[in-house]
């Protein structure tokens, strides 16, 4: 790729980008912007900006972007009750279009020629990176090193590192750490001895939650309050989207609630295995659900179900930014008006029991026509008569014709 001479690097300051740093520099023979941005992944960013200078950066960018990532792009996938496969949160998925949006931004404002991101070959990331940049800007350019390089593995990684004098951290048998991706909404672990599908988990693949069968004996209860299908407040006291967030993963992980070993079909084609810890996120979808039964109508319920897989599929292959996507959310968003009111939970050795739903103002439930005592007249229930065999008439139809 020719006539690069300023490149916007998404910098995360562990192994890979800095080897990507110090390889862009060499092979392109440009300048490196580096962009890193703080969304919640608990680290100190101070060392990715100190090695970014060890490196001969000088323009390093860093956003604290965690309210940005949890209030405009987390909490409308929660609308959606978003799971891909079953399982999957996607955690690292809805992070990517966030990130893109920053480099292109970046790139912009610094004059940069391209943009560059150490998302591998065999990996989701690459797609979701590049789709949300195009969509962006059409005519941003891409520098993908694991596309280019010789650089195939871990160990090669950590021996290039070496070369060059980039510390790398190790764990303490001296063999490549596993790869991990960490946020406000998630933990991942990939790589290493997961890549056997039959071994189980050791303690280094949960970083956040301790094990189900370690957690208090005393279940924890709590309120969650929802306002237009977002939660907003926990047992009363109202909290931005990134705190609320952060506060769920404190008490989620305390109680070994969000934990999930996944075998998952990523968009390029193969299978991979991953650990992913959830435990706010699993504490939201859990009263989420709860609310929306008690305020959503059974229709509009039924077709957001059916909906939803769709939508986690676009979120999970990276087309967060596709029209597609964004008219499912106005629907979406259109539902949630009356998703108003607070769900009670218990939270007790890796599970989230709903306990309670209440919505003063919303709630579609009426206990006089649901009882099962005297409705005064509410519900007739011989109209049930006619609803049924209306219903069943064309399975009449066809019994008869099979007769």
């Amino acid at each position: 790729m020719s006539g690069i001479r300023k490149t916007v690097l998404a910098y995360s300051g562990g192994l890979d980008t800095s080897i990507i740093l110090k390889w862009l520099q060499d092979e392109y023979n440009c300048e490196v912007v580096t962009f890193t941005a703080d969304i919640g992944q608990r680290e100190d960013l101070r060392p990715a900006r100190e090695r970014a200078q060890m490196l001969g950066v000088r323009e390093i960018c860093v956003e604290d972007l965690r309210e940005e990532f949890a209030r405009d792009f987390v909490f409308p996938m929660f609308r959606a009750n978003a799971v891909y496969e079953g399982e999957y949160m996607l955690g690292t998925a809805i992070a990517r279009p966030l990130i893109a949006k920053y480099l292109v931004e970046t790139a912009t404002r610094t004059r940069s020629d391209a943009i560059a991101h150490g998302a591998t070959g065999k990996g989701n990331d690459q797609v979701r990176f590049e789709l949300s940049a195009y969509a962006l800007n059409p005519d941003i350019r891409v520098i993908a090193p694991w596309r280019e390089w010789d650089l195939t593995s871990r160990e090669r990684l950590i021996r290039y590192a070496e070369h060059h004098g980039i510390p790398v951290e190790k764990k303490e048998d001296g063999s490549a750490p596993y790869s991990i991706d960490a946020n406000l909404l998630h933990i991942s672990h990939e790589g290493g001895c997961l890549e056997d599908p039959w071994v189980v988990p050791d303690d280094a693949a949960w970083g956040w939650t301790v094990s189900p069968m370690e957690a208090p004996d005393e279940p924890e209860e709590l309120l969650v309050g929802f306002r237009s299908g977002d939660a907003v407040s926990i047992n009363g006291a109202e909290m931005s989207p990134a705190s609320l967030l952060l506060k769920l993963n404190e008490l989620g992980s305390r109680h070994g609630i969000g934990r999930a070993d996944i075998v998952e079909n990523r968009y390029v084609g193969m299978k991979n295995r991953g650990c992913y810890e959830t435990p706010g996120g699993t504490i939201v979808l859990k009263a989420h659900r709860a609310m929306e039964s008690l305020t959503l109508d059974r229709e509009v319920m039924h077709l957001k179900d059916e909906m939803m897989p769709r939508y986690a599929k676009l979120v999970y292959n990276g087309y967060w930014y596709s029209p597609e996507r964004q008219a499912m959310q106005q629907m979406i968003d259109a539902s949630q008006s009356h998703v108003n009111g607070e769900v009670r939970l218990r939270l007790y050795k890796g599970n989230v029991d709903v306990l309670g739903r209440r919505s003063e103002a919303d709630s579609l439930y009426d206990g006089e026509i649901v009882t099962f005592e005297e409705d005064d007249g509410a519900y007739n229930q011989a109209d049930a008569t006619g609803f049924i065999r209306l219903n069943a008439l064309r399975m009449r139809i066809a019994a008869s014709r099979r007769r």
